[in-house]
């Protein structure tokens, strides 16, 4: 039977565990008309996984394969032909289920179900082989490594609607500050503005990450650890244009209070997570200079299919900070402990063993 890696239960309470990770067996998946088995290549963590293993996710469960970024080779395949099609085929999974096009939001009556470690949806990516609807799935871009392929999906889509649909700023010359450079989230983030020809600025509390980040076309960088970071920031901006347009923002804290005196009236604050609080004070000033705050979560199949066709175009390829070999669990708790101290520089990839060490990284 195939092997996986899902959480243990073990007292405690939510926000205080840590739930330790265990090797699993899974029952060898048996495709219907419409599905495919995928035998995965490689699989990466995002910080929703560090969230489940703490019991602050919506769902957490047990017995469930974690992670929902995957990559991996169509091994076998039902009668249909829209699953026959992809038989042998190297593949990206779209991470989610029920969110079809619609720009507000997921159309399934049970909202979004994103794979991995939670009782909404039985599939993960922490897995040798993983069921999948033959109508999830997309080519791997070909110029990606397996690594790079399975750095992409969850990543790739949270990035896309965060910046393309919510933003309203993806568009050339326009000046955009990205918050917490060095999560794959982010990153994606320049990597679409910098293609496109924005001025892409980031924040960082490492001016290592900075440094990075200016090697992948960052127009400038602002440590946030120092006092007064938003001034220096303004220097940076062009003399034309001494304004933000946008923040893509993945903390919360005080991004209000900062993006308030950084961004043009009728600015955009696009959030894609609150990494720092659950709670962020509104104030009266963004109000009075109808500052717009935007929520965003993860995407629509249309949009990943959008993104998929993006980085085809562009040759963009996410950046990978770190990959381990294989279902081991001490490897794997060592990229756990990555995320949690956020030294990672990029994503954190494990490759399977089937994956035929074809990355590079």
């Amino acid at each position: 039977m195939p092997s996986a890696i899902a959480i243990k239960q073990v007292p405690g309470k939510p926000g205080q565990v840590y739930y330790p990770l265990e090797k699993i067996t899974i029952p060898s998946p048996q495709p219907s008309e419409t599905q495919v088995v995928v035998s995965l290549t490689a699989a990466a963590l995002n910080h929703r996984d560090l969230f489940i293993r703490q019991h602050l996710y919506p769902g957490t469960t047990f017995g469930v394969p974690l992670l929902a970024d995957g990559a991996g080779i169509v091994t076998s395949t039902g009668s249909s032909p829209s699953a026959k099609k992809w038989l042998n085929k190297r593949v990206i999974l779209n991470p989610g289920l029920g969110w079809t096009s619609d720009p507000d939001g997921p159309e399934g009556p049970k909202g979004y179900l994103i794979m991995g470690g939670t009782k909404f949806n039985p599939a993960g990516t922490l897995a040798e082989v993983v069921l999948m609807e033959a109508g999830e799935l997309e080519e791997a871009p070909t110029h990606l490594s397996d690594a790079e392929a399975a750095a992409l999906p969850l990543t790739g889509l949270t990035a896309w609607r965060a910046f393309f649909t919510k933003s309203g700023n993806a568009k050339p010359g326009r000046n955009i500050l990205i918050t917490g450079i060095g999560g794959g989230v982010a990153l994606m983030v320049l990597l679409y503005g910098v293609a496109l020809g924005c001025n892409m600025y980031v924040s960082s509390g490492s001016e290592e990450k900075l440094a990075k980040a200016k090697e992948l076309g960052a127009a400038g960088g602002v440590n946030y650890k120092e006092e007064g970071w938003e001034k220096k920031l303004v220097e940076l901006l062009p003399q034309d244009r001494k304004y933000l347009d946008a923040i893509v923002d993945g903390a919360g804290g005080d991004i209000v209070s900062k993006g308030v005196k950084l961004l043009k009236a009728g600015g955009i604050i696009s959030i894609y997570g609150m990494t720092t609080s659950p709670k962020m004070p509104w104030l009266m000033s963004a109000v009075l200079k109808n500052i717009e705050v935007r929520g965003s979560t993860m995407g629509s199949r249309k949009e990943f299919a959008d993104m998929v066709d993006f980085v085809n175009k562009k040759n963009l390829k996410p950046v990978v900070s770190r990959v381990v070999k294989g279902l081991d669990v001490a490897e794997i708790d060592g990229l756990f402990e990555d995320m949690k101290k956020a030294s990672q520089f990029g994503k954190l990839v494990i490759e399977l063993p089937s994956s035929g060490n074809s990355s590079k990284l």
